[in-house]
C-alpha cells in the first residue's frame, strides 16, 4: 500500500513525499528547459544537441500515430506527458528514493497516476471537441445510428474507463517493480543491484512510451473525420 505519511503542512495542506518529489522532477525540468533554451545557436551545444534529438525522436513516434498534421499540432502536450512520466519513472533509480525507502517515487502513486489520467481524460475529449465541433464529436459516440441505443452507453463507459486503466497500469508496474526490486535486494544483496537497475532503465522507458501512445492513439480516434 502507498505510503500517506506527511513530510510536513502548509496550513490544513498536508505535503507527503509524493507531493516533494513531484516539485523536485518539475523544478529539474523547469531548469533544464531553461538552460537548453536560453541561447539557442544555428550550431548546437552538447545539450541543445541532445535535446534537438529527443525532440526528433519523440516527433517520430507519435506521428505513426497521429499523422503529421496533428503531430505538429499537438506535440508539445504529448511530450510533456512523456517527458514528465519518464523523469519520474527513473527517480526511482536514485539512492534513497522509493515508497520502502523514505522519497516517494511520483509515479508509483496512484494519486499521481490517476491524476495523469485525467489529464489524459480532458486532454483527448477537448482536442475531439477543437477538431470536430461539439454536435459533430458528441455524435460519434452513437454511431452506427441504428444501434444508438446499444452503442451510446457502450462508448460512454469505454471513455471512464479508459483514464483508470491508464493510471492503474502506470501505477501497478511501478509500483510492482519497485516492491519486487527491493525484496530482491534484501534477498540478494550482491550483484543483483546492478541488473535489477540495468533492467530497470528499460522498464521505465517502457511505461513512458506505453501510457503516451495509448494517450495519441485515444487522440488520434477524437479528432479523426470518420
Amino acid at each position: 500500500m502507498e505510503e500517506t505519511n506527511a513530510l510536513f503542512s502548509i496550513g490544513p495542506l498536508q505535503v507527503t513525499s509524493t507531493v516533494v518529489s513531484m516539485w523536485a522532477v518539475i523544478l529539474i525540468l523547469a531548469l533544464v528547459s531553461f538552460l537548453a533554451t536560453r541561447r539557442l545557436k544555428e550550431i548546437p551545444g552538447p545539450l541543445q544537441n541532445l535535446l534537438e534529438m529527443a525532440v526528433e525522436k519523440l516527433q517520430s513516434f507519435f506521428a505513426d500515430s497521429l499523422g503529421q498534421k496533428h503531430m505538429r499540432k499537438y506535440f508539445p502536450i504529448f511530450a510533456t506527458f512523456f517527458i514528465f512520466i519518464i523523469v519520474c519513472n527513473y527517480s526511482g533509480l536514485l539512492p534513497g528514493v522509493g515508497h520502502i525507502k523514505g522519497m516517494a517515487q511520483p509515479t508509483a502513486s496512484l494519486s499521481v497516476t490517476a491524476g495523469l489520467g485525467i489529464c489524459a481524460f480532458f486532454t483527448t475529449h477537448v482536442l475531439g471537441v477543437r477538431e470536430r465541433g461539439l454536435r459533430h464529436y458528441a455524435a460519434s459516440f452513437a454511431k452506427p445510428l441504428y444501434l444508438c441505443f446499444l452503442m451510446l452507453p457502450l462508448n460512454l463507459i469505454e471513455q471512464f474507463v479508459r483514464p483508470m486503466s491508464l493510471a492503474l497500469r502506470l501505477y501497478g508496474n511501478m509500483y510492482g517493480e519497485e516492491s519486487v526490486t527491493e525484496n530482491l535486494y534484501e534477498i540478494f544483496p550482491i550483484g543483483m543491484p546492478l541488473i535489477m537497475n540495468v533492467l530497470s532503465l528499460l522498464f521505465c522507458l517502457l511505461q513512458a512510451v506505453v501510457f503516451t501512445m495509448l494517450l495519441s492513439i485515444y487522440v488520434s480516434e477524437a479528432v479523426e473525420e470518420e
